[in-house]
């Protein structure tokens, strides 16, 4: 399989809207006619049901990706508290490593879908033990990264920053999403302005504030055709 069509998506912190975006990706791509997959290996902020822990981002990502798979090859590390993953595990007893993680995401690709998205959780640097970040994945796996922007105060140091991480850890920042999730931000247009001169990757669309939009509402805002 050819890792120019998977991608991983990161994002400025925790809360900027991964799955949000990542979701109106794959539905922009099934709108292409592409057979799209969504994996979320990490999830920490789970709830018990009765066929075990459930995650609401990896259930969204479930719900939009073309091709169908059980729900614990899209989340196969599912924990129960909203917290770093790292402590969430620790919590648990349980102890996640990079070697493993690689080794789930190459065999649910091994679907051989269009387009594969695979979602990081928290930040780029996001710990997974006290001795690995979850921003070892993508270096693994080799995959092209896509930066989701939280717009708000203080996004264009959050942004640059991550920008700078990545590409210091020898990876391509092929694209940016600059999803809007204050409302009452100050000089919006010009931040997201200073974002484009600044990260030296194309902008894949601007989403606005928009309460109570789904993924699907969005999908015309994004330009993805850097990625094909």
């Amino acid at each position: 399989m050819s890792r120019r069509n998977a991608f991983f998506i990161t994002g400025t912190d925790t809360d900027v809207g991964k799955t949000f975006v990542a979701s109106a990706m794959l539905q922009a791509f099934n709108a292409l006619g592409k057979s799209t997959l969504g994996l979320k290996p990490v999830a920490a902020g789970c709830e018990e049901t009765e066929t075990g822990l459930r995650n609401s981002d990896a259930i969204e990502l479930l719900r939009v990706m073309s091709i169908k798979m059980p729900y614990e090859q899209v989340n196969p590390i599912a924990l129960k508290s909203a917290i770093a993953p790292h402590i969430a595990a620790n919590e648990e007893g349980r102890r996640i490593t990079i070697s493993r993680l690689v080794g789930l995401c190459r065999g649910a690709m091994m679907q051989q879908a269009d387009v594969t998205l695979i979602e990081g959780a928290g930040g780029w640097r996001v710990p997974i033990s006290d001795r690995e970040t979850l921003a070892e994945l993508p270096k693994q796996l080799e995959l092209p990264v896509v930066l989701v922007v939280g717009v708000r105060l203080g996004c264009i140091n959050h942004a640059c920053l991550t920008a700078e991480a990545i590409r210091r850890d020898g990876l391509q920042l092929i694209g940016w999403v600059a999803n809007c999730i204050d409302p009452d931000m100050p000089k919006k247009v010009e931040n997201i302005q200073t974002l484009k001169h600044a990260l030296g990757a194309p902008c894949l669309g601007e989403i606005p504030y928009v309460h109570g939009q789904r993924p699907e509402d969005v999908c015309e805002k994004l330009d993805l055709s850097a990625l094909l």
